[in-house]
């Protein structure tokens, strides 16, 4: 006896062979993940750092960052080395102009008989001079009639005085004393009062 089978329609065999390729496919990308699984676990296997690998980066890291470090410190020393040899060259550049005024004066006093434009001369060029160091932070310190203090002042002797208000004060000022900014660059020679 002869079975018969369901007639099937090309629908339906074009959609079960998509079935069977997608199923393939899939049993084909669970493959391909599991070979890569297997491939990634030997691959940690074999990167996995050992010490002395981890002993060594990291003394490569500290080798580099210490010559960094030694370039830097070797160029802010030349830096540093550079800027204080240059330092005053800002000063004495302003300073050059009075130093031409000095000359011209001695030059014209040689043959001068008018005392009072000497003198004048000489004025204009003190306040020049003044003026110009004063411009760069540097001021007189007043010392006569103040109470002595060893941080501006430097005691070159000690006189008897008559008035008790003149006790332990600054009669005179022998040398001026001179700050830049608020440091000390030249104490005042003074006469005490005792």
């Amino acid at each position: 006896m002869a079975v018969s089978l369901p007639r099937r329609n090309k629908f339906e065999i074009m959609s079960e062979e998509k079935e069977i390729q997608n199923e393939e496919q899939v049993n084909e990308v669970n493959e391909n993940q599991e070979e890569t699984t297997i491939d990634a676990s030997q691959e940690e296997a074999k990167t996995e750092v050992t010490p002395e690998d981890k002993y060594n980066e990291l003394n490569d890291r500290f080798l580099r960052l210490y010559a960094e470090f030694e370039n830097f410190r070797r160029r802010s020393n030349k830096e540093r080395l550079d800027l204080i040899a240059t330092a005053n060259a800002g000063l004495l550049k302003d300073l050059l102009p009075i130093m031409d005024d000095f000359e011209r004066a001695i030059a014209n006093n040689a043959t001068a008989e008018d005392i009072d434009g000497v003198k004048e001369g000489f004025n204009l060029i003190f306040n020049k001079f003044k003026n110009t160091i004063e411009s760069k932070g540097v001021k007189q310190m007043e010392a006569k009639g103040q109470v002595f203090d060893s941080e501006f002042h430097e005691a070159i002797a000690n006189v008897p005085v008559t008035d008790e208000k003149q006790k332990g004060k600054v009669i005179d000022d022998v040398e001026k004393g001179y700050l830049l900014g608020e440091k000390v660059i030249r104490y005042a020679k003074v006469v005490v009062g005792q």
